[in-house]
């Protein structure tokens, strides 16, 4: 069995757990095109549509729109709802391009449903949508689902017929009905893919872009990412000068967002932080609460800063991404609070460009053992401990990127809760094997 395993190291101890990062390094952002009535005879980039509802997973909406995006591939986030603004699952509120009614003439050479539910279930009901990829299976073209939709969406439309398909597996039973229904973490078949949760998300965006483009552009796009080498197994955080992090009941958890912050990271850190019933505040450092992120997803936060600050935290978490890195850094309302969280001894964290760019040139990572995106870590005053995935060092956490998101985020349940909810958390998320 699969295990969430927390090291407690001496410094004279502690051993790389990923040789992996060598050659990463940050590549120009291609800025996608929102347009819903190119088709893909009149464009190189390739033409994706990704639907989103009320009740939409939006760890595994984000990593499939931010993983392709980095392809170059034109990317539409499509609402399958009234209003272009949908409430995704624990309090994520995301803000898609278009109306999926204002897509239903396009030709797109790839559709790709998120799961979630109820969002899978309203995917379901969605006729505009129902009849869009129905044609997509019909015209030869790829179609793909994951975790909920493959057997709420895809079976009950008949696109699963005589085809090798996965889904989340509490919802294995129905897929068995409708597909041949098979446990890998990603499963292709024919122009179907097919993927079972947030933890399998990242690999299933993989697999669609190799699917577009080919394996070299796979590669380019994977690596960076910072993914696991090994899905499913287990894993390991550093922690150096273990300390107790306290709460009273319900951990308060201040997420900064802004424009240009790493939307993966961001989402995946408030999402899984909430599962474990922590009380998180996703605060907008601009004059907006809606912020453009990295990868041109649009996210809503909870307040703004300037309210947020008000009130007092058990641990304030920053993403990453080079823009939002950069905002969070020229923020002094922020960067005072992260300092009267240290002086107090209380927790924080950052994860890829956010040690790098904001903690360590306000003197925040003094003294401290941290990691960082890999073409940031020349940034460290101290670099013992870069290698490491995840890094505990007292009250400070740090991470690489957007593959070890999820390992950031349990290693905070972890911290709050203990081993046993992180493990939990991990085996519900598809993270380690159950």
């Amino acid at each position: 069995m699969a295990l969430l395993h927390l090291r407690h190291l001496t410094h004279h101890s502690l051993l790389p757990t990923s040789k992996l990062h060598h050659h990463f390094r940050f590549s120009p952002l291609k800025s996608p095109r929102f347009s819903c009535s190119a088709s893909a005879s009149t464009t190189m980039a390739k033409q994706v549509l990704v639907p989103i509802a009320n009740g939409t997973e939006p760890m595994e909406a984000v990593i499939t729109i931010d993983v392709i995006r980095r392809s170059g591939a034109d990317v539409t986030v499509a609402s399958v709802e009234k209003e272009l603004r949908v409430d995704a699952c624990h309090g994520v509120k995301i803000v898609a391009d278009a109306l999926v009614a204002d897509c239903k003439n396009t030709v797109f050479d790839l559709i790709a449903l998120p799961g979630g539910m109820p969002g899978a279930s309203n995917f379901k009901d969605c006729g505009v949508l129902e009849s869009l990829v129905k044609k997509q299976a019909a015209d030869g073209r790829l179609y793909a689902a994951v975790c909920a939709s493959p057997a709420v969406a895809l079976g009950s439309w008949g696109l699963l017929k005589g085809l090798k398909a996965t889904c989340y597996p509490s919802f294995m039973e129905q897929l068995q009905s409708c597909a041949t229904a098979v446990e890998s973490r990603v499963q292709q078949d024919g122009k179907v893919v097919t993927s079972r949760g947030p933890g399998t998300t990242m690999e299933f965006a993989v697999t669609l872009v190799q699917q577009l483009y080919g394996k070299e552009k796979a590669d380019e796009v994977s690596g960076p990412l910072v993914m696991r080498p090994h899905h499913g197994d287990e894993y390991t955080i550093t922690e150096l000068n273990p300390l107790e992090w306290k709460c009273n009941n319900v951990p308060q958890v201040l997420v900064p967002i802004a424009d240009g912050s790493e939307e993966m990271e961001a989402v995946m850190i408030i999402d899984i932080l909430r599962r474990a019933k922590a009380n998180v505040v996703v605060a907008s450092v601009g004059d907006n609460l809606e912020i453009l992120a990295s990868r041109k997803v649009k996210l809503v936060a909870d307040m703004l800063l300037d309210e947020a600050a008000k009130l007092t935290y058990d641990l304030i978490v920053l993403p990453g991404g080079l823009g939002g890195a950069q905002a969070f850094a020229k923020s002094d309302k922020l960067v005072n609070l992260l300092k009267k969280q240290a002086e107090s001894n209380k927790p924080y964290g950052a994860i890829c460009a956010s040690p790098a760019l904001v903690l360590e040139p306000h003197g925040l990572l003094k003294g401290k053992k941290a990691t960082a995106y890999p073409a940031m870590c020349d940034k460290l005053s101290d670099q013992s401990h870069i290698d490491n995935r995840v890094v505990v060092d007292g009250n400070l956490i740090t991470s690489r990127g957007p593959g070890t998101s999820m390992e950031f985020a349990l290693g905070i349940v972890e911290k709050f809760f203990g081993r046993p909810k992180a493990l939990e958390l991990a085996k519900g998320l598809l993270v380690v094997q159950q």
